[in-house]
């Protein structure tokens, strides 16, 4: 079994966006050869988050929405006296900083619908997320 690790650069460009990543993985699937595995897939921030779900323009949208409605920006949050960004933060803790992918035949073993999602909570900024693989 190999054990590999590899990296994408992310440049967001708003406050909160979301980033349809899963071509960028399945090319590092398909780079380094592995046929059946495991996927992990890690942001290594703190205020972003990776999520899995249905790439469809409305469901994105409304996916923002119930972020900011369930936590707004401009309430008085402790963190802010820090660095004012409190609320990237607590979405963060809501959403997960990573997810774990089956690889099978060479391809993401994701379904029908689904896709690998970056989510950017604390934007614009230029972001690493980290891909580790063990397989054969």
């Amino acid at each position: 079994m190999k054990i590999i690790t590899d990296e994408i650069d992310i440049k967001t460009s708003k406050r909160l966006e979301i980033i349809d990543i899963s071509s960028k993985i399945a090319e590092i699937v398909k780079k380094h050869g592995i046929k059946n595995g495991l996927l992990n897939i890690f942001t290594r921030h703190s205020t972003s988050a990776i999520v899995i779900n249905e790439n469809e323009s409305r469901l994105i949208k409304d996916f923002e929405n119930i972020l900011m409605k369930i936590v707004p920006e401009n309430e008085t949050y402790g963190h802010n006296t820090i660095d004012n960004n409190a609320a990237a933060h607590l979405r963060s803790f809501l959403l997960g900083g990573s997810q774990s992918i089956p690889i099978e035949n060479g391809y993401l073993d994701l379904g029908t619908w689904q896709s690998i999602f970056f989510v950017e909570l604390d934007g614009p900024r230029n972001r690493k997320v980290k891909i580790t693989i063990m397989g054969q």
